[in-house]
């Protein structure tokens, strides 16, 4: 498509915010072959494509990062590339034709969020209402990401795949829907679930999801699931120390044991950025356990602000938070070879002695009620003071 082109795709799409094909053009390609892990799944989507028998609907179901969206892109590729490949007997795709390029232009997917948050600011505020963030950089291959800042799928993502599912595809042999979380509001669960009740010959319904209980029963029962395990932590210090030689062993060993078997996140894993969001995170759960004075609590805390580099910084103290909460539970069960924060073990063996079962699993609950705040944009700092507060009492009785 050229830019030329753009004026009547921007009126068949009118609530499409990212217009990626303003960008620069480039050729993706990553073969099947190059997909880390998980073969038997693998191997039987791409069967599936081979005899042309590839679900209406479908759940890629594994922990984040192991690779559930670039395996649904290039199941995209695969089923409408114009120059079918075959590797290993089965189907695979060119990566240069111009389906291939273009679906390929939405792997990475952080850079498309970005743009389309970035087109739907610079909108009208009476617009602003009424746009939600949809990724198409093909006309034939929607992607539907949460829409901020409550980070769920809204009921207007889902009308726009209404509307459009059912068009035969323009440019393509199969259309791709790809919801990339399961985070549903009930309006937009219980509207999707109408579609996969029929959905249309042509078209091939994704969802991701890292945890398949956020799903509605109905809508798991109407879907084929495939699921991506863990990755040997072993075998992803190997290709650590094959793609990122600059780390040291230590760091390797760590990472492979963060990334809980997903070789996505672990190749792109930021550790100076996870350990400092622990440090923070160690802080609110010594505060919480009463171990700690309550300034450096504030001191902290006071620094989750709003905004979207508020809320990504806080993403990351919650995940560090539940990691350590994790590490805390094994210790206290008496599994320590299972510990991921390995560099900071004896420590926490020594904040595990000072807390019990029922205080672990009330800060987990606690965690989760700060993630749900978020999505209702109360004040961060607050709601984590609250958090460990709320706990530095129970710890106490």
């Amino acid at each position: 498509m050229t830019r030329d082109q753009l004026p009547a795709f921007s009126e068949r799409y009118p609530l499409s915010a990212v217009r990626s094909l303003l960008g620069t053009l480039y050729p993706v390609f990553v073969p099947f072959k190059d997909f880390l892990g998980n073969e038997p799944t693998v191997r039987h989507l791409r069967e599936s494509l081979a005899a042309q028998r590839l679900p209406h609907s479908l759940i890629l179901a594994g922990p984040r990062g192991s690779g559930k969206y670039t395996l649904a892109i290039m199941l995209a590729q695969a089923a409408n590339c114009l120059n079918p490949q075959t590797s290993d007997n089965l189907p695979d795709f060119c990566g240069h034709c111009s389906n291939c390029q273009r679906i390929g232009q939405s792997l990475d997917l952080d850079a498309r969020v970005a743009e389309a948050i970035a087109t739907r600011e610079d909108m009208r505020d009476a617009d602003k209402r009424d746009t939600r963030i949809l990724i198409q950089t093909h006309p034939d291959v929607l992607v539907i990401p949460p829409d901020p800042p409550q980070l769920l799928i809204k009921i207007g993502q889902v009308r726009v795949l209404t509307r459009e599912i059912y068009r035969v595809p323009a440019e393509a042999r199969r259309a791709f829907s790809i919801f990339t979380s399961a985070a549903f509001m009930k309006e937009a669960a219980n509207s999707l679930l109408k579609i996969l009740e029929e959905p249309p010959a042509h078209a091939t319904i994704i969802l991701l999801a890292e945890n398949t209980g956020e799903l509605l029963p109905t809508i798991r029962s109407r879907a084929g699931i495939f699921r991506l395990g863990a990755i040997p932590t072993d075998q992803i210090e190997k290709l650590l120390a094959e793609r990122r030689p600059q780390t040291k062993p230590a760091e390797r060993a760590l990472i492979a044991r963060l990334s809980e078997g997903a070789i996505g996140r672990a190749l792109g894993f930021d550790l100076a950025a996870y350990l400092a969001s622990r440090a923070d995170a160690l802080v609110l759960l010594r505060n919480a356990s009463g171990q700690n004075d309550a300034s450096d609590l504030f001191h902290v805390t006071e620094t989750y602000r709003a905004g979207a580099e508020g809320q990504e910084k806080t993403e990351v103290l919650l995940r560090a938070a539940s990691s350590l909460l994790e590490d805390l539970l094994l210790l206290k069960s008496e599994t320590p070879q299972l510990v991921r924060n390995i560099d900071i073990q004896r420590e926490l063996a020594s904040m595990a002695t000072a807390v019990t079962f029922d205080w672990i699993e009330a800060a987990a609950r606690g965690l989760r009620q700060v993630e749900s705040g978020m999505r209702r944009n109360l004040l961060r700092s607050l709601a984590l003071d609250s958090f460990a507060a709320q706990l530095s009492g129970a710890a106490q009785l």
